[in-house]
Formats: structure tokens, C-alpha cells, sequence
């Protein structure tokens, strides 16, 4: 049997304010195949993007691990984590997070740079081709709209042909009909190259068109279901 890509081994999360603990995360299990889309859905202040932050290795839980493709994520230390999504992640987050000192094909040559290709400004602008900019390679993030900054985003997400992509409200900054070109794309870009989708929402009509929803409730996965049984 084909070892899973992520495996969430009893994760919980707490913090500490001034008035006492505060548990984001109980217990939190589950395994993703390779090749998956996963929609991780409830409301705001459920624990999601916490979540999404563990599986990255970004964030450290307070009990429990994740493994990524069979490594223990929170048996290494910060630095070796580090290296394991350079190789392993891409990220496409709600506010783009793109430098805005770099043009948009300098934004994705650099993961490809830090990895240390030889053929990064190629890749970059075949890949901001895919997603439609090849027209705006030399431009800056604050001369393009929304739309096209997440495009320039998914391009830096996918140029690197991650086994996992972790996507955090990816289209809650644009408009309805840029955000579902964008989703469009994600889906497509995610077949292409055999990814493994984790995708952070809120919105159901997105959570369908995955393989299957997660729905976490104050911090507790309440149910996992495939999109027919979803409803």
C-alpha cells in the first residue's frame, strides 16, 4: 500500500494568555493520499489556518506530529524543517505575499534560485505563461490587480513541482468571478503536476470540487467527507 503523503497524528494545540489556556486543536487525525484534494472547511476562529500552519511545520503543536511523505516533521528542528518545504510545500496564501521589490518573474525564479537551478528563469517564465502573465513578466506586484498578483503566486507555488501545496483562503481577497478563475487554475495546475491539495476555506461551492472535506468545529475534526456525502 502506497505510504499516505500527510499523516496528522493526534494534534493539539494550546496557548497561553492572561486569562489561563486556550486549546485551538483537539486531537486532530487524519491521513491524505498522494495526489488528493482536501478542502479543510469551518468558521472563522475554528482552528483551520492553525492547522494549516502545523502541516507546514510552521507553527509547533503543542502535542501530537505530522509526518510529510514519512518524515516526522517536529522530530527536526526548525532549520531541517525548513529545508523539508523548500523541497516538499508550496504555499498560496490570501494576501498574496509577494515581495514587492521583485517583478513577477523575479518573484518566481526565486524559490527555483534558492534551490539552486540553473534554469530558474526559464521555468518561471514558462510557468507565468501557464497561468496567463507571460505579457507581465517585468512588471511589479503593485501595477497588477488582485487577480493577477494570486496568479503570480500560484506560478511561484507551482514552479517548483511541490508534492504539497497548502492554500489559505486563496481567493478571499477577490472578487467572485477573478476568484473562481483562480480556482480554476489551481485545480488545473494541481492535476498537472500530481500534487497533493490542501485548501483552507470557507466557502462550500469551492470545498465540493475537492476529493473530500475535512470540517473542523472549535478545534475539532467533526467529520471527513467525501463531496456526495457532504452535501
Amino acid at each position: 500500500m502506497q505510504q499516505p503523503i500527510i499523516e496528522v497524528d493526534r494534534v493539539s494545540k494550546e496557548v497561553r494568555d492572561s486569562t489561563g489556556v486556550l486549546t485551538i486543536l483537539h486531537g486532530i487525525e487524519f491521513t491524505l493520499r498522494a495526489q488528493e484534494s482536501v478542502a479543510i472547511v469551518g468558521a472563522s476562529g475554528s482552528g483551520k489556518s492553525t492547522l494549516l500552519s502545523i502541516l507546514a511545520g510552521l507553527d509547533v503543536p503543542t502535542q501530537g506530529t505530522v509526518r510529510l511523505a514519512g518524515t516526522d516533521l517536529f522530530a527536526l528542528d526548525e532549520d531541517a524543517r525548513a529545508a523539508v518545504r523548500a523541497q516538499k510545500v508550496g504555499f498560496v496564501f490570501q494576501s498574496f505575499q509577494l515581495l514587492g521589490n521583485l517583478t513577477a518573474l523575479e518573484n518566481v525564479m526565486l524559490p527555483l534560485e534558492l534551490m539552486g537551478r540553473n534554469d530558474a528563469r526559464a521555468a518561471a517564465t514558462e510557468m507565468l505563461g501557464r497561468v496567463g502573465l507571460g505579457a507581465r513578466l517585468g512588471h511589479y506586484p503593485r501595477v497588477l490587480s488582485g487577480g493577477e498578483q494570486q496568479r503570480v503566486a500560484l506560478a511561484r507555488a507551482f514552479v517548483v513541482r511541490p508534492a504539497v501545496l497548502l492554500a489559505d483562503e486563496p481567493t478571499g481577497s477577490l472578487d467572485f468571478a477573478t476568484g473562481e478563475t483562480v480556482m480554476q487554475l489551481i485545480f488545473e495546475l494541481n492535476r498537472e503536476a500530481g500534487t497533493t491539495l490542501v485548501l483552507v476555506t470557507h466557502d462550500r461551492a469551492i470545498a465540493r470540487r475537492c476529493d473530500r472535506q475535512l470540517v473542523i468545529e472549535a478545534g475539532r475534526l467533526v467529520a471527513s467527507a467525501e463531496p456526495a456525502e457532504a452535501g
